[in-house]
């Protein structure tokens, strides 16, 4: 028996039994179930229950002589039939799927994570989307806690052309470091609206972290609403923050 035959049966539908049990007739053409059994080597009630369902789906016909029962394989090109019901069952249910896709994709999803691999995974994250970042309360801690990690992501950025505006309170207007960053635009807003919590706006993502050296956490949003409200709120302290 052709096992590359068996496998492509198999692959368009049928179960292992029914594809012997149809290539076993396709062989020995008008046969009684006996027979069958005896060159396929199943089971007796295997085959059986394999000819059923293969009457089912129009791939083999039975007729009685001398009132025994002999089935024969139909015509090998009714198999396309089968395929041709399969792609009409999956377009029936195709609009649902899509359906369910869309509203998995419109959930929120909150994601915590704690220590610097956490962090870094953010930041990633960043990097795999590709827009714009937009970074309100951003902190001058962030490199030193990440310090070895921080120019891999400045490099990558470079190279994938990511830019970003930042936010720093006054105090780091004189820092050296922030003119090193590359691809930025910054600006600075008041010390008394400075928060101890930095935030990432990036595609349909918000990232909320909390730069404490010794376990820095943060939050992960992915919602489209929710990151269009923080990008508007970036949009207004933006607007009012000096260069």
């Amino acid at each position: 028996m052709d096992n590359q035959i068996l496998e492509i049966l198999t692959k368009i539908g049928l179960t292992d039994a029914e594809a012997k049990v149809y290539l076993v007739l396709l062989e020995l053409g008008s046969s009684q179930a006996v027979h069958i059994t005896s060159k396929s080597g199943l089971h007796r009630r295997t085959v059986y229950d394999a000819i059923e369902r293969l009457v089912e789906k129009g791939l083999v016909s039975y007729m009685r002589e001398n009132n025994i029962k002999k089935y024969e394989a139909v015509d090998p090109e009714n198999l396309n039939k089968i395929l041709e019901q399969q792609q009409d069952n999956l377009n029936s249910i195709l609009p649902k799927l899509k359906l369910l896709k869309t509203l998995n994709k419109e959930k929120r999803q909150t994601t915590f994570f704690r220590g610097k691999d956490g962090l870094k995974s953010i930041f990633n994250h960043q990097l795999e989307i590709g827009e714009e970042i937009c970074i309100m309360g951003a902190s001058l801690k962030a490199k030193d806690i990440l310090k070895y990690y921080f120019p891999h992501f400045d490099n990558e950025r470079t190279r994938r052309k990511i830019p970003v505006r930042i936010i720093f309170d006054e105090s780091g207007r004189n820092n050296p470091e922030i003119k090193k960053i590359p691809l930025a635009k910054i600006k600075f807003i008041p010390n008394e609206f400075s928060s101890p919590a930095a935030t990432n706006i990036y595609g349909e993502n918000v990232s909320i972290v909390l730069w404490t050296q010794d376990q820095p956490i943060a939050i992960q949003i992915i919602n489209k609403e929710i990151a269009k409200g923080y990008k508007n709120q970036f949009e207004l302290l933006w607007s009012i923050a000096k260069k």
